[in-house]
């Protein structure tokens, strides 16, 4: 799943660690997000799209398979 968290972050002047912080996560937690190795729980993606003021679906993106492109 690809997201757009650091480009927010940065947009912001934030810190891994201080949105961390914001967030009650690590900053490891923040990093694996970004890195895409780690795909945050609903309340914390619940958490970080209230934090930057954004739906989940503007913040996280499911990889589509061109087959899916025709059930659209």
């Amino acid at each position: 799943m690809r997201n757009s968290v650091r480009k927010l972050r940065s947009s912001q002047g934030l810190s891994q660690g201080q949105l961390g912080t914001a967030l009650g996560v690590s900053r490891q937690t923040i990093n694996a997000i970004e890195t895409e190795r780690y795909t945050p729980s609903l309340p914390l993606a619940l958490s970080m799209a209230k934090f930057f003021e954004v739906s989940v679906e503007e913040m996280f993106h499911v990889d589509e398979s061109p087959a899916d492109d025709h059930d659209q």
